[in-house]
């Protein structure tokens, strides 16, 4: 009667009394059911949600947690279905995920059901968008836009309660999944919950292919920036390193070096040896007796806000996702070190490296007349300097935003057609995918690293340098050889 139609399909949603608790996530623990049709089916899908309280993972994270298993209560609820398998879906937090700074809400989506975001089986796309900026006319508050590779998407199957997994076209993995003006929707709706709430959130959105609407479908509390120790600041730094393996997102700020241990099924996990870095291809609810086992966990596929990433950083452990080909690239019993201390992108390195951790306790630092502020060099970075008493930025060098955020010489994008370089140009047309104009990813890139930077002390004062590049310098950038002279002393040469 409330649809307003007689075939209408549902999502069967677990709701306890214990679940997403502000200590503990509970992701993936009890049952979801989608495309659910008719009466039969819907009751039975009742019944096996209730039924997931007692499955062997949710029995164990609860003993883990020290949850009374007699105090927890689960109710059933039953939504509407959206139609994100023709749309779009996604994850997003009322907070960054990985330093706590709350002025930027974080975004992933993917095409299709939102499924494959939550349980890390894709790489979606994420966007990152300023707060305080949300309602000003005439500025864009969205500071950060990656593109994933969106290798599936979750589609309905032919019978009811039925999803399937299909390649998605290569238009839709060069494709955002959201448009600006989607994303600042989005943005708003998740400053409206966590206001309703006081509290940092959790929560799981859709878009439906057929009439273009955006439905939040959960809302639960962040279990773990929430929860930090406000004073406290953990500093990695690596000193030396092997060879770069591979990069993902990172989780965590962490760096651990050990041995790996490969299981691509979890009908394996009996073999893993305490201790070891878990690589695999993406990680369930089935997994977590042994990620809280890892010293590290690498997997193929899966952004910031899959399930690998959200258990992960409860559990205190680094990891690092969406490396594509981890499971292909590593084997079991390899020396590496898994590197979350770069920013955004973490990095598996070859061998031990040699690396030095630093405690620091805000409370400590001492109160000067003078001014201090920071000088900040990497935008993927940026954000786990909030907490720092700092009164500005007193320098940001644009040539370091270029290398970083950027990479690609100016010119090898304004001549793309005249590379003679075939590797930087694929690295390149892999970088520009999404952009039908080139030189517009250059200018983009430049202003959302120059956004990031200056996001982490606003309203306080940013000041940049402008680009000082050294022709040498330039030439290292994507595609640059090509379009710079080789000088015999660079720094008396051109610059800039």
């Amino acid at each position: 009667e409330r649809a307003g139609k007689t075939d209408v399909s549902v999502a069967v949603r677990s709701s306890a009394t214990a679940e997403d608790l502000p200590d503990a996530s509970f992701a993936g623990q009890q049952e979801t059911f989608l495309n659910v049709r008719g009466e039969a089916s819907l009751l039975d899908a009742c019944r096996r949600c209730y039924a997931s309280l007692f499955t062997d993972r949710a029995i164990t994270y609860r003993s883990v947690k020290g949850f009374d298993h007699s105090q927890v209560a689960l109710s059933v609820g039953v939504q509407q279905m959206v139609r994100s398998d023709t749309g779009g879906a996604g994850v997003m937090f009322s907070i960054d995920t990985e330093s706590g700074f709350d002025k930027v809400v974080l975004i992933n989506a993917a095409w299709g059901l939102g499924e494959n975001v939550v349980q890390g089986a894709v790489t979606p796309d994420e966007y990152e968008v300023f707060k305080p900026l949300l309602d000003t006319p005439g500025l864009s508050p969205v500071i950060e836009k990656k593109l994933g590779a969106k290798e599936r998407k979750m589609i309905y199957g032919g019978e009811a309660s039925d999803t399937r997994n299909v390649p998605t076209s290569k238009a839709e993995r060069a494709a955002f999944v959201l448009s600006d003006g989607e994303i600042i929707e989005l943005a708003r709706q998740a400053c409206t919950i966590e206001k309703h709430y006081g509290q940092a959130m959790d929560m799981e959105w859709a878009r439906d292919g057929d009439t273009g609407e955006i439905f939040i479908v959960q809302a639960r509390p962040e279990t773990v920036q929430s929860r930090a120790e406000a004073g406290a600041l953990k500093s990695y730094t690596v000193k030396s390193h092997g060879r770069e393996l591979l990069t993902g997102l990172s989780v965590g700020e962490a760096v651990v070096a050990g041995r790996v241990c490969l299981i691509e099924h979890a009908r394996d996990i009996g073999r893993f040896v305490d201790g070891s870095i878990l690589v695999t291809g993406t990680t369930d609810p089935d997994w977590v007796p042994i990620m809280k086992r890892a010293a590290a966990i690498i997997t193929d596929h899966g952004g910031r806000t899959s399930h690998a990433a959200i258990v992960s950083r409860e559990l205190g452990v680094p990891a690092i996702v969406g490396t594509g080909t981890a499971t292909h690239v590593l084997h079991d019993e390899q020396e590496v070190t898994v590197s979350c201390a770069g920013g955004d992108e973490g990095a598996i390195y070859e061998g031990i490296s040699d690396y030095v951790v630093e405690d620091l306790h805000l409370d400590t630092i001492p109160r000067t007349r003078t001014n201090i502020m920071l000088n900040l060099a990497n935008p993927a970075a940026a954000f786990r300097w909030w907490r720092l008493p700092a009164e500005g930025v007193g320098l940001a060098r644009m040539e370091f935003v270029v290398n970083n955020a950027v990479k690609v010489h100016p010119m090898a994008l304004v001549r793309f057609d005249e590379l003679e370089d075939g590797d930087a140009k694929a690295e390149i047309a892999a970088l520009t995918r999404s952009y039908p104009d080139k030189t517009e990813y250059f200018v983009e890139e430049l202003a959302r690293g120059l956004s990031r930077i200056a996001a982490v002390v606003y309203p306080k004062p940013v000041i940049i340098r402008m680009s000082d590049f050294k022709t040498n310098e330039y030439a290292e950038l994507l595609g640059g050889r090509q379009f710079e002279p080789k000088e015999e002393n660079p720094m008396i040469g051109f610059r800039g």
